[in-house]
Parts: C-alpha cells; structure tokens; sequence
C-alpha cells in the first residue's frame, strides 16, 4: 500500500484539489491511499472556486473541512505545493511540485475561477508525473 499527502498552506485550495484530482486518477488501483493536509489549516471549508474548478474539470466537489498537517509518518510520501512547504515538513518522503514539474503550484486563494482552473490544470500535470513515477518505482 502506498500513501500520498498532498500538502499545501491552509487544505482549501491546492492540496485537497490534488488530493480530488489524484483520487479520481487512481480509482483502478486500490493499492493507493490519497490525503491532503494543510500546514496551517484551521477546519475551513474547501474554497467556493476549489470546488467550482474542480466540478468543471470532472472531479469530486463535494464540502469538506480543512485538516491541520500534525506530525509527518515515516510510511507516507507527502507532496508538497511548494519548495519552502517541503522545507517545513522535514522528512525523508517528501516530495515538491517543483520535483515533478520544475514549478512551485502557486497558491489561488481570492483569486478568480479562471485562476483556480488553471492551477487545477498545473496540478492535473503534477499528478500525472508522480503517478507515472511511482508506477516506475515499483517495477
């Protein structure tokens, strides 16, 4: 079994939509467990422009609560949004965007549907190179 953490800022924009999109992407492998996790979540709701993002590409918009990122385990490989969120998890298994897409996903918080669907879009591309990747890393 392997487990994926997404991990961004506050889980209300890029990591649970990472976690959606990769959900969605696996749905045939049962072998792949999927979360998302927040440094600095506070239990807000995903973003209205998350979920509006996520409905018109195809993914899972339903409500869900942000969930605070408490101390990393050793059996789960995080991915983060960013290089300086990888830098602040301080574990072996982590993983950036910029690892995968030589690009940090930039954060959309308060920003238009446009700028959501195209973050959307980024992580589309981020988790189609780790799932790739991981496929490689088994054999």
């Amino acid at each position: 079994m392997i487990k994926l953490t997404f991990v961004c800022t506050g889980n209300t924009c890029r990591s649970i939509m990472a976690e959606r999109i990769c959900k969605k992407k696996i749905k045939p492998k049962k072998d792949i467990k999927v979360a998302s996790r927040g440094i600095n979540a506070l239990g807000d709701n995903i973003s209205e422009n998350a979920k509006l993002a996520l409905k018109k590409l195809g993914y899972s918009s339903i409500n869900r609560k942000s969930v605070k990122l408490t101390k990393p385990k050793n059996d789960i490989l995080y991915v983060t949004m960013t290089d300086v969120q990888k830098m602040a998890i301080k574990e072996t298994k982590v993983i950036s965007a910029k690892d995968l897409i030589g690009e940090d996903i930039q954060d959309p918080y308060g920003k238009d549907l446009d700028c959501y669907i195209s973050t959307a879009k980024q992580i589309e591309k981020m988790v189609e190179v780790l799932l790739s990747k991981i496929l490689t890393w088994r054999g």
